[in-house]
């Protein structure tokens, strides 16, 4: 009779207990994953900041710094200074005050003078001068006065010599006790010019690719220089042979 009183309470028991919403089911696996699948779906995702990352981490991170390269475009001015030997030679047939009779006459004079020159070459090939001569010796029989602008075509010689010529026009003027000059006509010369100095490209970017010729080149150099000063119809030869420094900048 104990035991079927007890049957009853125990039914009764877990009647209530269903009747309550108990859960006497056995969770299983995949239901855990369920629930912690839809707790980290709640849980609001926070960034970390820069100082969140470990200061050895920060260190390995590469940095890339551009810096801009100055650019350079290389100056062609130069000036020079030289020494120069200056011939004058003249042949006529003259009347003379003792000889009425024309005869040939031939004038040869020499003189010092000083040649100076400032040009700019554009390239290493081409450029522009302008250059004066002017007699220095004290000589009653030849004086000379000369200033030309021309065109100076060029051919690099190695890395330190350079040949040139000049072709313009010039304005030339002779006085004394000789046949008198004073002429404005074609001129035309050439020479050699040698580089001194060490050539040393700078830091930066270059307009063109640095190469030590032409307008690239700085410094001190040395020139040798001939030129005809007059080519013109019935004008004495005039001509001069030159040597002297150079500085390009």
């Amino acid at each position: 009779m104990k035991n079927i009183q007890l049957s009853i309470i125990t039914l009764i028991s877990t009647g209530f207990l269903c009747y309550g919403g108990g859960d006497i089911a056995e969770v299983t696996p995949y239901e855990s994953n369920d629930i912690n699948m839809a707790i980290e779906e709640a849980t609001p995702y926070i960034e970390p900041t820069p100082t969140s990352i470990p200061t050895p981490i920060i260190k390995k991170i590469p940095q890339k710094v551009v810096k801009l390269k100055k650019g350079i475009n290389p100056s062609g001015f130069y000036v020079g200074l030289g020494i120069t030997g200056s011939r004058y030679k003249d042949s006529c047939k003259c009347t003379t005050p003792t000889n009425s009779i024309p005869t040939k006459i031939t004038n040869k004079e020499r003189n010092l003078a000083i040649l100076t020159r400032v040009g700019y070459d554009f390239n290493p090939y081409i450029g522009i001068e302008a250059r004066g001569i002017r007699s220095v010796a004290e000589d009653d029989d030849f004086k000379l006065s000369h200033i030309g602008l021309f065109l100076k075509p060029m051919i690099p010689i190695g890395d330190i010599t350079n040949l040139y010529g000049i072709l313009g026009v010039a304005k030339t003027k002779v006085t004394g006790n000789i046949p008198k000059v004073d002429a404005e006509s074609a001129a035309f010369g050439g020479g050699l010019e040698f580089d001194l100095s060490k050539d040393i490209p700078k830091e930066g970017r270059y307009s063109r690719k640095f190469d030590g010729k032409g307008d690239q080149e700085k410094g001190v150099g040395f020139f040798l220089d001939y030129e005809r000063l007059v080519v013109k119809k019935n004008t004495p030869d005039l001509d001069t042979l030159s040597a002297g420094v150079s500085y390009d900048f």
